[in-house]
C-alpha cells in the first residue's frame, strides 16, 4: 500500500508558479509513495460559529477527512506581503479546529515557497514553518526550498529546467529519509 503525501499549494491562480513545482515534487516521489493534491481554494473562511454540529461547512470536513489520510504533507507557498497566502493559512485554521481535534499534528511536512522574485518566498517560507511549530507538524530543516527568480527556471514549454529538477530531487531524497525517521 502506497505511502500518501498531501500536496496543499497556497497559490490558487490556475497557471501558479507554486502549482507548476508541486507537480514536478509529486513526479518524483519515490516508489511506494502517491501525491495527493488537497484542494483549498473551496474553504470557506473559517469562522468558530459554524464549527457547531449541523453548521460545519461540507468543504471543511472533506478537507479534514483528506488530510487525515495522508501519511506526511508538502506544502508550496508564494510570497504575498512578507507572509503566506491568506488561503493558505486558513486551511492551517480549518485543520487545526475545533480545539483538541486538530488534523495536523505528527504528519512530517516539507515547506517550499517559490517566488517570481530572487529571494524565492523567504518570508513566506518562515511565517508558514512558525505555524506549523504551533501545528505540532515536524518539518525538514535542510536542505531549505526557496525557488527565486522562477520564470528564468523554465523552458519554452512551461517546464522546470533539469538543473532545477536535480535541486528538487535532493530535497524529496532528504525529505524522504526525514519522512522514515518521523513516521515509522
Amino acid at each position: 500500500m502506497a505511502r500518501k503525501i498531501g500536496f496543499i499549494v497556497g497559490s490558487l491562480r490556475a497557471d501558479s508558479y507554486n502549482k507548476k513545482i508541486a507537480k514536478q515534487f509529486a513526479a518524483l516521489l519515490p516508489e511506494g509513495f502517491e501525491a495527493v493534491f488537497i484542494e483549498i481554494g473551496n474553504l470557506p473562511l473559517y469562522n468558530e460559529d459554524l464549527d457547531a454540529a449541523g453548521k460545519v461547512p461540507a468543504e471543511w470536513t472533506a478537507f479534514r477527512e483528506t488530510v487525515k489520510t495522508v501519511d506526511g504533507v508538502f506544502f508550496f507557498t508564494p510570497e504575498y506581503n512578507r507572509s503566506m497566502p491568506a488561503a493558505m493559512k486558513n486551511a492551517l485554521d480549518v485543520g487545526s479546529r475545533p480545539y483538541g481535534e486538530s488534523v495536523w499534528p505528527k504528519k512530517p511536512g516539507l515547506v517550499v515557497s517559490g517566488s517570481v522574485g530572487p529571494v524565492g518566498g523567504f518570508g513566506a517560507n518562515h511565517h508558514l514553518r512558525q505555524t506549523l511549530v504551533c501545528l505540532d507538524v515536524p518539518v525538514l530543516q535542510q536542505p531549505e526550498a526557496y525557488i527565486g527568480s522562477v520564470p528564468g527556471l523554465l523552458d519554452e514549454q512551461g517546464n522546470i529546467v533539469e538543473r532545477t529538477v536535480e535541486f528538487f530531487q535532493k530535497i524529496v531524497d532528504e525529505y524522504m529519509v526525514f519522512f522514515h525517521k518521523m513516521a515509522d
